[in-house]
């Protein structure tokens, strides 16, 4: 399934990837300190304390949502070193930036439950706090048809 959580953005499997990596204080801390620049593995368990199997595990979930990439040393490659891919990095900041926009948040009068239908019966449309009328929604029903709906419940 390829999803997309708004029109012509991220499909929700890349997301949930992404925030899946992200939602563990371990990978935060190393995403932080990948931050600082380049490291390898001695240094970032030197510096968070972790055990090396627990590391490359939370570097593993880093690179597979592509947060992180890994290169080897050009001269003994038995060396890897950790680095933030910082397009990955921009092109996720714009999206969630863009995705939780408060803008984004709009106004609907749900004509669902008692409220609703006692809304759908007649009474005056509530206000936005900026004084517009929001979109109307009865489980999917818009609202031109509210006089319908209106009928149904009496």
């Amino acid at each position: 399934m390829d999803e997309k959580l708004f029109a012509g953005e991220q499909p929700v499997e890349e997301a949930v990837a992404v925030l899946q990596a992200l939602a563990d204080a371990n990978r935060l801390r190393i995403l932080d300190l990948l931050m600082q620049g380049d490291s390898c593995n001695c240094e970032l368990k030197e510096r968070l304390g972790l055990p090396p199997n627990l590391l490359s595990h939370h570097l593993k979930a880093l690179r597979q949502a592509g947060l992180v990439r890994s290169r080897r040393d050009a001269v003994d490659g038995r060396w890897i070193y950790y680095v933030v891919s910082k397009e990955t990095l921009g092109r996720w900041r714009d999206w969630f930036q863009e995705f939780l926009d408060p803008a984004r948040v709009r106004e609907r009068l749900v004509l669902c439950g008692p409220e609703g239908q006692q809304a759908a019966a007649g009474a005056a449309p509530r206000q936005t706090a900026a004084g517009t009328t929001p979109d109307v929604l009865r489980c999917g029903v818009k609202a031109n048809e509210t006089k319908e709906i209106a009928e149904e419940i009496e």
